[in-house]
Parts: structure tokens; sequence; C-alpha cells
């Protein structure tokens, strides 16, 4: 970025220094947002905002293209938005004020949000077999962006970062989710792609709504605003208690007991890392998060769904893409073996937090989901195959976000019809057919009038599946991969594996019994 300033005139050579040190602050120069960088990407195809500050009553002007749009300063602050742009680059992007401001590298492409917890957050450089790919990641199209990890009371204005280009040294550290969505993606459309990424680990899905939104409703004042209330009060007795101990501890040369984790504040990601990005254009957001709700994967089914309309109503921009990942197989009870886990059938929160993600799809337009039950790790709550998920991240994209003609997700469960001791499954997003990999169906359960499930035989006919059980004479319902850790084959010819799922609604773990 080059910034000029207006020449100083009549300037004593002794006080020069100082005079360049403080001349900002004595000429108001304009400035910009921190999203606005060198090497940045705006969105194709809309109005893109571009914002800043500067003093009142001033004149900034905003070129790119030859095209350029004009605005005067109101209370310290400035807006402009320039018009519709193909995708291309690299440009120069110019703005004029009191001083000059010059951008390069600017690309017109795809901008996508990557957010959620640690999951979203793992680094490339610890994905697995990540060596090579972080060595061929150069790429002038693909262009990364990290949103310093920020808590705060009150939605902030501006972000400390910048835009740099795909490359060895620059994609190590970041999310390995969101490169290889944004790799795939550009390949793909052959254009440029932009990638903001802003998580953080073990965040539940409160902390990155508005304070708005929850107030407003008042299950969420009474389950999550006033539950805080309740835990940081727990927090700080515990807190007092460990101070005393820990003094104790050092006073007699011993280690200090472990302190006491602080509870995430409702809403504190939404003000520090999520409102300080608006109103960037952008074309959609890609999610990874849910384990730390889990525990109430019941008040998820509705939660989820109104954070996702929270972003969309504070960006202004409809109802853009939002594409989430469900979670992966996890085995709480680490250390059993397949065996054991397969030979199980429970209940299970993380299925019903699954089933939750699930219903997003299905009650809010252009949500897509990417299911990831093969590339799980039993003994590990973070799998470090990365690349299958974002891969079919990019591909959900393209049928959603870009209207392609492709098969995008596995088969989903549509309906249930009981004939004789048989219960026919029916499926859409069968592609090219449905199949079971690696031998016999795995994974399916069902029951009669009594609800005790018990393991099914299954087949694939005629792109539906019959399940039965001997021990089931007249089936009321069927499941399908329902645990932490779910072992499971059927699939469709496309490659994309079909989502677990329950055909009744029997009370759950998490919700009201």
């Amino acid at each position: 970025m080059r910034v000029y300033s207006a020449p100083l005139r009549f300037v004593a050579a002794g006080v020069f220094a100082f005079i360049v040190l403080t001349a900002a602050s004595v000429r108001g120069d304009v400035k910009l947002h921190g999203l606005f960088s060198d090497n940045m990407v705006l969105q194709r195809g809309m109005p893109v905002p571009v914002w800043g500050w500067a003093d009142n009553g001033e004149v900034v002007t905003v070129e790119i293209l030859g095209k350029s749009v004009k605005t005067t300063a109101r209370d310290g602050k400035w807006c402009v938005y320039l018009p519709k742009m193909q995708a291309g680059g690299p440009y120069t992007l110019s703005v004029e004020g009191k001083n000059s401001i010059e951008l390069e590298n600017v690309l017109v492409g795809e901008v996508w949000i990557c957010s959620g917890q640690s999951n979203m957050e793992w680094s490339l450089s610890g994905a697995f077999k990540s060596e090579a790919d972080i060595e061929n990641s150069s790429n002038a199209r693909l262009r990364l962006y990290t949103v310093p990890k920020r808590k705060a009371d009150e939605p902030v204005t501006d972000v400390d970062s910048s835009w740099v280009e795909s490359n060895p040294d620059t994609v190590p550290g970041f999310s390995a989710v969101g490169y290889y969505f944004g790799r795939e993606l550009q390949k793909a459309l052959g254009i440029p792609v932009g990638l903001i990424h802003s998580s953080w680990g073990g965040s539940p899905a409160e902390v990155w709504m508005s304070e708005t939104v929850l107030e407003s409703n008042p299950v969420y004042k009474r389950q999550i605003l006033d539950t805080y209330q309740e835990q940081l009060e727990n927090f700080n007795k515990r807190l007092s208690e460990w101070e005393k101990k820990a003094e104790e501890a050092k006073n007699n040369n011993q280690e200090p007991p472990g302190k006491p984790w602080k509870p995430w504040k409702p809403a504190e990601l939404y003000n520090g890392m999520i409102a300080p990005l608006l109103p960037y254009a952008i074309q959609g957001a890609i999610w990874y998060q849910g384990e730390s709700n889990a525990g109430r994967a019941y008040q998820y089914r509705s939660l989820f769904a109104d954070m996702i309309q929270n972003w969309r109503i504070d960006w202004g921009l409809g109802d853009f893409t939002f594409l989430e990942v469900q979670l992966a197989p996890w085995d709480m009870n680490r250390g059993r073996s397949m065996d054991e886990i397969a030979a199980e059938i429970t209940e299970s929160s993380w299925a019903e937090l699954r089933e939750a993600q699930l219903l997003a799809t299905k009650v809010l337009p252009n949500v897509g989901m990417a299911v990831i039950t093969d590339v799980g790790n039993k003994d590990d709550i973070h799998p470090k195959k990365k690349e299958p998920v974002g891969s079919r991240l990019a591909l959900t994209a393209r049928g959603i976000a870009y209207d392609e003609p492709i098969e995008y997700s596995g088969p989903v469960y549509t309906g249930m019809r009981v004939i004789g001791d048989k219960a026919i499954i029916e499926f859409e997003h069968t592609g090219k057919g449905l199949e079971s990999r690696g031998g016999d169906l795995r994974g399916f359960t069902i029951c009669g009038a009594d609800r005790e499930f018990v393991w099914a035989d299954a087949e694939v006919v005629d792109d539906k599946v019959v399940v039965s059980s001997p021990k089931v004479p007249h089936p009321i319902a069927v499941r399908y991969g329902w645990a932490d850790y779910p072992v499971v084959n059927l699939w469709n010819k496309n490659g994309l594996p079909a989502t677990p799922f329950r055909t009744d609604n029997f009370p759950m773990v998490t919700g009201p019994r």
C-alpha cells in the first residue's frame, strides 16, 4: 500500500521528523478499513462497499478500473459503493482525500468467510499429509486474510490484518479446511477467490451471534444470557479459591492447581471478529462448528438457523450461501476398539447435533452441508484429514452458489413406508444411484412399538434401502448412523456419503422428554 501525503512547506530541518510523525493527526488523513489492503479480493457481480475514516466534510474519491466514486465524510466516517465488476485483475485501487492511498495487486472474484471452532481453525501445517500441498500452494489468484482473535463486549469497527497471496510462506498457518475449499473452488471457477478466516477453537455458536438477536428471543435470554451470568458468578468464586490455593502452592514450592476456565460470553466473538467485517461484500460463508454445542443439540436446532439469519440480516446481502460441515465421527470413550464401537446401540448427543445441522438445510434457503462420516478419528476430536472436507464444501458451493448442474450432496433421507416386516427408506440426492462401500450395508437399526432399537439387515433396492430384522416383525422406526462414532457405508455413486438420520421423533437426550 502506498500512502501519499500533501507536501509540507516551510518546515525547519530540526522539527521535520516531529511533523512527519504527527502530520496524520493534524491533517486528518483519510484512512481505510483494515479489510482493504494490497492483494485483496473484491466481490464480483455486486456493488462493493469501500469505507474508512476522515475529517468531517472531507471529500473522498475511490477509483478502480477507470471508474471513480466520490463521497463526503460525515461524523468522521465515509463509505462509497463501487459499481458491479467482472472477475479479473490485478488492478490498482486508489483513494484520494487530503492524502492519497494506492492499493496494489487487487483482484475481483469470489469472497468467502471461513468461520467456526477448532476444526476450522486447524492449520494446514497440521493436516494429514499436507507437505506436498504446502509446497505446491503458490497461486496468485487465491488470496488469504486472517482475522486476529479478539473478544469484545461491544461491536468493534476495524480489524488489524492484511491480505496475502497463497504460497508456501503464507498457507501453513491458515485454516486447512478454508485453504482446501478455496483451492478447489478457484480451480473449478477459474477466477480469483478470496478467503477471510475468522474462527476460534472451542467456541459455541452463541458467541458468534449478536447480543441484540439473543436478547430479543426470550428462550435464548433465559437459557443463554441468564445462564452465562450464573456461570460467571460461579467462575469468579472458583477463581478466588484458585488464587488462594495457587499462592499457598507457590509459598510451599509446589505446582499450583489448574486454573478454572472462564466461560464464553455470548456475542463476544461476533463483536470482535464478525462485526468488524460488515458490510464487506461476500458470496457466502463456510462453517465448521458444533462440538461445543453438542450437549445442547436440541437448542442448536433453532440457535444455528438463527445465527445464519443473524449474519444474513446484518450483512444485508439477502440469503447468501451458507455451507456447514457436519460433525465428524468421534468416540467420547476413547481407546475402545472398532468392534466395540460398531456393536453399540445407544442414544447420542452428537447424533442429535448432526440432525440439528441437517435441519438448517431444510428450514433455510441456500444452506448446504458436507457430510464427513468417512474421515473421522475415533480417538481424536480433531481429525487430520481436512482435504476431503474442503473439497466437499467446494463441491456444495458449486451446486448451490453457482448453480452448476452437478450432484453436490450425498443421500438425504426423505421418507419411510412399511410393507409387512420391512421398512422402505427413500432418499434425495441419490445421484447416479445408491451403493454400499466395503461390503453389506452397515449402521442401520430398527425398532417396533417397544422403541427398542436393534441392528438391522439393509440392502439397496432400486435406489431405496430396505431395512428389516427378524426381531422386529412390525417396524415403526429406522435409524442410520445414530451414534457418536457412526460406522456406516451408504453412499451415492457420485462418491458422497449419506447423512445419518432417524425416521422417528422420539424424545431425545438433549431435548424435552
